[in-house]
């Protein structure tokens, strides 16, 4: 189970990129044009959120299974001296909790705005602020923080 959530997880962060970069296009260009906050930019703004607490959920299961996780918290102490353990005991978790708390917020104070240009903008900033902790929190291949490849194979 661990291994197919570890590739789901993978996966699904190129959903996550996919349609929170999409969320920011739509509304820097919403914002800056002006532009009536429709049905389709609202569902956007909600799926994008959706889509977010849906890795999270599945990056708490990994968490809470994963075998460096386990390692760092029983060695805490010997643990947190070396980068990779604490970058998945401790950072990568914080991070993106963070970040998908921001998120929630930008489409919850979005979607409460009066006017569609305020829509636009909040959407805008907290999307973008919650892109930025997300790409510094991923293990990217060349990452100096944790690295892991582009894509994680399912292995047993």
């Amino acid at each position: 189970m661990y291994p197919i959530l570890l590739t789901v997880h993978s996966v699904f962060r190129w959903v996550v990129l996919v349609s929170l970069c999409y969320s920011i296009y739509l509304g820097i260009t919403g914002w800056s044009r002006k532009k009536t906050f429709n049905k389709s930019a609202d569902f956007i703004r909600h799926a994008t959120a959706t889509i977010a607490h849906i890795q999270l959920m599945i990056g708490y299961i990994l968490y809470f299974n994963s075998p460096i996780v386990a390692y760092f918290r029983a060695h805490f102490k010997e643990a947190i001296r070396q980068f990779d353990f604490l970058f998945f005991g401790l950072i990568h978790i914080l991070l993106m909790t963070i970040a998908i708390v921001f998120i929630t917020i930008g489409s919850a104070v979005a979607k409460r705005k009066e006017s569609d240009n305020e829509k636009f903008k909040t959407m805008t900033i907290w999307f973008s602020l919650a892109l930025l902790l997300i790409l510094l929190a991923i293990p990217w291949p060349f990452s100096p923080l944790a690295n892991r490849p582009y894509f994680r194979a399912f292995h047993e």
